[in-house]
């Protein structure tokens, strides 16, 4: 047998061990073909191009960074993945060393078993790649409102860079781990499972910092939302509180709250919670700096998919244009009956029922929009509002003309007036009371829309270029009118006479636009969360050997094998389900956050994440029990 069948052998003698580490490097490898495969996709490129400079450029650089992400992160996690193996096989390496194997051989092990996984990985993540590609691209083109679909090609770019990419990587993993191998001494390699470990000893003043760091974290990101006090610094420091407090919780607080249960003894001493407390303590102490950063990993995920697809919400878009269609002209007359006659058959001839409104006003000094009360109220019919009180000469209501202006004065960054100059020359100006402020955008345009009586809204003069024509076709199924948009599109466009708009159309952008984020942030996420599950893997591998002989020594004074699976059970619930825990909590806190925020529930899509991600902790966390309890007791299963 030579040296590298000897190691091969040696890989397929601990796949066991091994397992975790390759399929979670083979994952890493998947996700990253997986962007190779969009980044270099002909028809994928051209579709963005032509819907969008802005987006072609977001796709591009949001890849190529999710790439630099996972190839980074990959690297670290292999590099910890590997290091912790070496510290469980010091007895193998003594036994090894003592017939015969030399430091350097013992080094080019190490390093020609790391090669064979890698390579093992690359094979695997690429060749599921290959596999499930059609099947990709059918998913990523519905995420990105590609109606025509992406074609399927054979991506010998994609894996070119994917299989370059991660053998530098899997090569550095392997010289780096081969080289931090230190021989030692045998004795210590023998006995270096056998060495107690000290008692953890965690800080009072710490544990209650934890707490209070957490729910001021808390408070502040509050007091951002909800005082309209919306400083990047702020919110800044409210999540540094957060991430501080989270830190305490796991290396401090509770370590604490575990030895308190210990003091107590009708806890302790109670069937066999001596046992689950005791190891519990020295668990978390362990494993406190892991389960931090799968919080926080965690916690970034869940936060940044649902504000993602919260994002893709219609009500959103409607937010800041309720009409399917609007055309605005302030020129030709024939021209808009022209246009406005094409758009009524194009909704008719697709059998869409609609209403339109039309609206004569006049444009004021700063970007101000003049609107009779009598269309005003015509509009707020459509849009099933409340009418207004009849306003008498020299009253006005006042509502926002954009989404962003009406973000501004709930904020308090701009104050909303007490009268307005209904300036149109230097040589007619009048004054109008504000009656009433709307917040609402009704007629998106210009920076304030001032409604004034009828009577009113005669008297000022008509001047050339201040008159201004609104046609809004209000269609309760908007988001259906994709076929109709496109083609009033080609019809009209924009020209000199007018400007047409068509609220669909701009959704699909912002959906394309997001469907990339979401792309991007979910298998960004995805790969975290599941490099975060093979963290916890390789802790409770690295302690397995000293339980297993641990519970043995106890089952001689009568532990039972049901005892045994309850003891293990509590303990492995604690150490699965509490990092997830605080972050479904930290992620709770930011999308109450975000829904205030925002006219539409976020809540749907946020459950729906939640539910999806302890779904996968549970399926991995019976999986993980039942192997581990095979290991201790392997003839019981």
């Amino acid at each position: 047998m030579t040296f590298r069948q000897f190691a091969f052998n040696n890989v397929i003698r601990n796949k066991r061990v091994y397992l975790a580490h390759f399929l979670s490097s083979s994952f890493s490898v998947l996700v990253f073909f997986v962007y190779a495969l969009l980044l270099f996709h002909p028809d994928l490129q051209g579709e963005l191009k032509s819907t969008s400079r802005t987006i072609s450029a977001l796709a591009t650089n949001g890849m190529r960074l999710s790439q630099v992400i996972i190839f980074i992160f990959s690297f670290f996690f292999c590099l910890y993945s590997a290091g912790t193996f070496l510290q469980t096989r010091k007895r193998e390496f003594g036994i090894l060393m003592m017939h015969g194997m030399s430091p350097r051989q013992l080094r080019r092990l190490v390093f020609i078993e790391n090669l064979f996984i890698g390579g093992a990985s690359i094979v695997t993540g690429i060749a599921v790649g290959l596999i499930f590609t059609k099947m990709i691209l059918l998913a990523i083109a519905k995420l990105l409102v590609i109606k025509v679909g992406l074609t399927f090609y054979m991506p010998v770019l994609a894996i070119v860079t994917t299989a370059a990419a991660f053998v530098l990587l899997f090569g550095v993993v392997a010289l780096v781990t081969s080289r931090i191998v230190k021989a030692g001494r045998l004795a210590d390699l023998f006995q270096s499972d056998e060495k107690p470990k000290p008692e953890p000893a965690p800080s009072r003043l710490l544990s209650v910092l934890a707490i209070v760091l957490i729910l001021a974290g808390y408070g502040v990101v509050m007091f951002y939302v909800y005082r309209y006090f919306h400083s990047f610094w702020l919110l800044f420091a409210g999540v540094g509180l957060v991430v501080a407090g989270t830190y305490f919780l796991f290396t401090q607080l509770s370590v604490y709250a575990l030895k308190s249960l210990k003091r107590r003894d009708r806890v302790f001493f109670k069937r066999t919670n001596l046992l689950v407390l005791s190891q519990l303590a020295y668990r978390m102490k362990d494993n406190a700096t892991m389960f931090f950063m799968i919080t926080i990993v965690s916690a970034i995920a869940f936060t940044g998919i649902g504000t993602v697809l919260a994002m893709n919400h219609p009500g959103l878009k409607e937010m800041e244009n309720p009409y399917a269609f609007t055309y605005k002209t302030d020129l030709s007359v024939q021209k808009e009956k022209e246009v406005v006659s094409r758009i009524k058959k194009q909704l008719d001839d697709h059998g869409f029922a609609y209403d339109l409104n039309v609206v004569h006003a006049k444009r004021l000094w700063g970007r101000l929009v003049l609107v009779k009360q009598s269309e005003f109220n015509a509009l707020a019919k459509t849009l099933g509002l409340h009418d207004t009180e009849e306003l008498a000469d020299g009253e006005s209501l006042l509502l926002p003309g954009s989404l962003f202006l009406a973000t501004q004065i709930k904020e308090k960054k701009e104050i909303v007036p007490d009268s307005i100059d209904l300036g149109i020359s230097e040589t007619w100006q009048k004054n109008v009371t504000v009656k009433q402020y709307v917040p609402t955008v009704i007629l998106p345009d210009g920076h304030y829309t001032v409604v004034v009586s009828d009577r009113m809204f005669e008297t000022v003069p008509e001047i050339e270029d201040t008159q201004l024509h609104f046609n809004f076709f209000y269609v309760a199924d908007w988001q259906n009118t994709r076929d109709v948009a496109s083609v009033l599109t080609e019809e009209i466009g924009r020209d000199e006479f007018g400007r047409f708009d068509a609220l669909v159309l701009d959704w699909l952008s912002d959906k394309q636009t997001n469907g990339l984020l979401f792309i991007i942030s979910t298998m960004v996420g995805v790969v975290f969360f599941t490099f975060a599950a093979s963290f916890l893997y390789f802790r409770l591998y690295a302690d397995m050997e000293r339980d297993r002989e641990q519970y043995r020594m106890i089952a001689k004074m009568g532990l039972l094998n049901k005892e045994l699976r309850r003891i293990v059970t509590r303990q492995l619930l604690l150490m699965f389900f509490l990092p997830i825990v605080m972050a479904l909590v930290h992620s709770g806190v930011a999308f109450i956050a975000l829904q205030h925020l925002v006219d539409f529930s976020v809540w749907t899509n946020s459950v729906l994440i939640f539910l999806s991600f302890i779904g996968i902790q549970v399926v991995y966390f019976l999986l993980i029990r039942w192997r581990y309890l095979q290991h201790m007791y392997p003839k019981n299963g």
